[in-house]
C-alpha cells in the first residue's frame, strides 16, 4: 500500500513502527499483553474499597491500578490507531474496513473487564483519594487523570448498564464506518471529470468561477444522492446520543462533550454569544467587501473562498512548504523546528491524495510510547502549507507531552487546538511578511477567510448541532429537514452578501465532525480566540513566551485550561476575553477594507 517514501513530493506515510500488515504477529501479541495487563487489574476489583480508611494501602493499590490500566491502555490504543490509520487511506477496501471494525469489537471486550476500575474509585470520596495520594507520593502524579475521571460521577450507571454500553459499542461505530465510507467513495461528476470528496472541495477555490461553480454543482448532486444515508446515520446516532445522555442524567446534548474538556457549558455559551454577536462586523462586513472588490452585489456560495482574482493563485510545492513551516517553527523557538523535522524526516506523514483517501486532516497520537502521524491531503495551495502547519503544530504538541504518559498526555480539546492554530499563525505570518504589496491583498483576504472558517463558521456549526439535536427529540428529521437547519444556521453566520444558492442545502452531508465527534466543532474557535491572545502575549515579549509556551504544552492534560493560561495573565472565564479575539479578528477586517477602498 505505501509507496517509497519521497522527500521532494507530498508523501505516503509508512506504518511499519507500527505494524507491518494485517498480519503482523506482534497485533496478538500487544493484544495479550493488553489483555493481561487488564486481567492483572481486574483482579483488584474490590480492593480499592476495602483500603478506603488505610491511606497508605489506598495509595499503593491507585498507582499500581493506574499504571495496568495505562499499560492496557497503551496495547489497546496503539493497535487500534493502526487500524484507524490504515484503513483511512483505504476507505475502498472491504478488508480494511473489517479488520478496523474486529479490531474495535475485540478491543471493546478486553476493555469491558476492567470497566469495573473507574467506576469502584469514583465510589470513594475526594478526601479519602488525597489522604491516600498524600500518603504514596508516587501515586501523586495521578492526581490529574483522576481529577478528570472524577468529572464523570454524577452520571455513571450500574456495572451492568455501563458494561452494556461498552459491549455495543462496535454496533454503534459502524454507523460512522458508514458515514466514512459513503464520502470515501463519493465521487462528483463535473463535465469529464469525476472529482473525489476533497478534489471537488478544492475546486471551490479555483480562480475560474465557471470551474467553481461547476464543481459546487457536481458535489451538490452527489450530496444530495447520498443525503438520504447520510440522515440515517446522524439521526440513528443522535437517537443513540440522546437514550444515554438520559440515563447518564446529562441536561443537554453538549454537556458530556464540555465534561470531557473541563469547561464550563456558561464559557462556552460566552464564546458562542460573543462570536454570534460579531459576525456583522465580522463575515457580513467582510463578505461584502469581498462582493464589491470582485464586482459582484452578492457572492455565490462557491465564492466564498475565490480568490479575489481570476489569476491563477500561487502554488506552494511540498519542499517549500516544508521549509517555511520549519523556518516559522524555528523562529518561536528551535525545539518546536526540532521536534516537527522528525516527521518530515520519516515516513510519519501521509500528504499524497488518491482515491480511496478520506478527506480532512489531523495529527494521530497514537499513544505516548509511539509516535505521532500526519494525515492530509496537499494540493499546493496557500491553505494547505497552512492545513502542513496547523497537523505539525498537534503533533509537535503531542511529542512535548509524551513523557507524561498516554493517561496524563491526553489533552481537552480546548486546548488541543493550540498548538495546531499557533503553527498556523506563525506560518502566515511568515508568508505575509514575504509577500509583495499587489499580493498583500489577497494573502490577508485569505488569512480573514481562514479565521472566519475557524471561528464564525465553526460556531455556525456548533449551534447547527445545537438546534439539530434539539429537533431530533421530537423525532426523525429527513434529509430536507436537515437542509433547512444547514440554511438557516449558515445563512445567519455568513449574512447577506452570500447567496446560498440551490444545492447548497445539502452540504452539511460531508462535515465529519457531526458524526465522529458531536459538539467537537466549537473547540476551533475556542481554540483560534485563545490562541489570538496567546499571541498578543508573544508579541509583547517574544524571548519571555517561548519557555511559557513550552510549558503549556508539555504539560498535556494535567492542567485545566484557566489553569494553563494562568502564567500568561489571560482569563477565557471572561465573555471580554472572547470578544478581545473577535475584535482582533476585526481589525484584520479593517486592514482589508483599507487596501480595497
Amino acid at each position: 500500500m505505501n509507496a517509497p517514501f519521497k522527500p521532494d513530493a507530498p508523501p505516503e506515510w509508512n506504518l511499519a513502527d507500527l505494524y507491518v500488515g494485517r498480519d503482523d504477529p506482534r497485533i496478538e501479541t500487544d493484544l495479550s499483553a493488553a489483555r493481561a495487563a487488564n486481567d492483572e487489574l481486574a483482579s483488584l476489583e474490590g480492593m480499592f474499597l476495602e483500603a478506603r480508611k488505610e491511606p497508605q494501602r489506598l495509595g499503593v493499590l491507585l498507582d499500581r491500578g493506574i499504571t495496568l490500566y495505562e499499560q492496557a491502555t497503551n496495547g489497546l490504543w496503539g493497535v487500534g490507531a493502526y487500524a484507524a490509520l490504515a484503513a483511512s487511506v483505504a476507505r475502498d477496501d472491504p478488508a480494511w474496513a473489517k479488520f478496523e471494525a474486529d479490531l474495535r469489537a475485540r478491543s471493546s471486550q478486553i476493555a469491558a473487564e476492567s470497566l469495573f476500575f473507574t467506576l469502584e474509585l469514583n465510589q470513594l470520596e475526594d478526601g479519602e483519594i488525597a489522604k491516600a495520594l498524600d500518603a504514596h507520593p508516587e501515586a501523586a502524579r495521578w492526581a490529574p487523570w483522576l481529577r478528570r475521571v472524577r468529572l464523570s460521577r454524577p452520571h455513571e450507571l450500574s456495572p451492568e448498564l455501563e458494561r452494556f454500553i461498552v459491549d455495543k459499542a462496535p454496533a454503534v461505530a459502524n454507523w460512522v464506518r458508514l458515514w466514512d465510507e459513503t464520502l470515501a467513495k463519493l465521487t462528483a461528476s463535473v463535465g469529464d471529470e469525476s472529482l473525489t470528496l476533497s478534489e471537488a472541495l478544492n475546486r471551490l477555490s479555483d480562480p475560474d468561477v465557471a470551474r467553481r461553480k461547476a464543481a459546487a454543482d457536481g458535489l451538490a448532486k452527489a450530496l444530495e444522492d447520498r443525503a438520504s444515508t447520510q440522515a440515517l446515520a446522524l439521526n440513528t446516532l443522535a437517537f443513540e446520543k440522546q437514550v444515554e445522555d438520559r440515563w447518564r442524567r446529562y441536561e443537554t446534548p453538549a454537556q458530556s462533550r464540555h465534561l470531557a474538556n473541563e469547561v464550563d457549558g456558561e464559557a462556552v455559551d460566552a464564546l458562542e454569544q460573543a462570536v454570534v454577536e460579531a459576525y456583522p462586523r465580522l463575515s457580513h462586513r467582510y463578505y461584502a467587501l469581498k462582493a464589491k472588490v470582485m464586482g459582484l452585489k452578492t457572492l455565490d456560495y462557491w465564492d466564498r473562498n475565490a480568490p479575489l482574482t481570476a489569476a491563477a493563485p500561487r502554488a506552494y510545492a511540498w519542499d517549500e512548504a516544508k521549509g517555511m513551516v520549519l523556518e516559522s517553527f524555528q523562529d518561536l523557538a528551535p525545539k518546536f523546528a526540532d521536534a516537527a523535522r522528525v516527521f518530515f524526516d520519516r515516513p510519519w506523514i501521509d500528504a499524497r491524495p488518491r482515491p480511496g483517501k478520506q478527506s480532512g486532516a489531523f495529527a494521530h497520537p497514537v499513544t505516548a510510547d509511539r509516535h505521532p502521524f500526519v494525515f492530509m491531503n496537499y494540493m499546493g495551495e496557500r491553505r494547505d502549507v497552512l492545513t502542513l502547519a496547523h497537523e505539525l503544530g498537534h503533533a509537535v504538541h503531542q511529542t512535548l507531552c509524551q513523557p507524561l504518559g498516554t493517561l496524563l498526555a491526553d489533552t481537552p480539546l480546548t486546548l488541543a487546538e493550540t498548538a495546531s492554530i499557533f503553527g498556523e499563525g506563525l506560518v502566515f505570518d511568515r508568508l505575509l511578511a514575504e509577500t509583495s504589496p499587489e499580493d498583500r491583498k489577497g494573502l490577508l483576504a485569505g488569512k480573514i477567510e481562514d479565521g472566519l472558517n475557524t471561528v464564525v463558521r465553526q460556531i455556525a456549526f456548533h449551534r447547527f448541532e445545537r438546534r439539530f439535536h434539539e429537533a431530533r427529540l421530537e423525532g426523525e428529521l429527513s434529509p430536507d429537514q436537515i437542509g433547512v437547519l444547514w440554511l438557516d444556521v449558515m445563512g445567519e453566520s455568513l449574512g447577506p452578501a452570500v447567496k446560498l444558492n440551490d444545492g447548497y442545502e445539502h452540504y452539511w452531508a460531508y462535515v465529519s465532525h457531526f458524526c465522529h465527534a458531536p459538539f467537537y466543532v466549537y473547540a476551533y474557535a475556542f481554540g483560534d480566540l485563545l490562541v489570538r491572545g496567546l499571541m498578543e502575549k508573544r508579541r509583547e515579549d517574544p524571548a519571555a513566551f517561548a519557555p511559557l509556551y513550552e510549558e503549556l504544552l508539555a504539560a498535556g492534560g494535567t492542567r485545566t485550561y484557566v489553569e494553563a493560561l494562568k502564567p500568561f495573565g489571560l482569563n477565557p472565564r471572561d465573555k471580554a476575553f472572547w470578544a478581545a479575539g473577535c475584535a482582533q479578528l476585526e481589525r484584520l477586517v479593517d486592514e482589508f477594507e483599507a487596501l480595497v477602498t
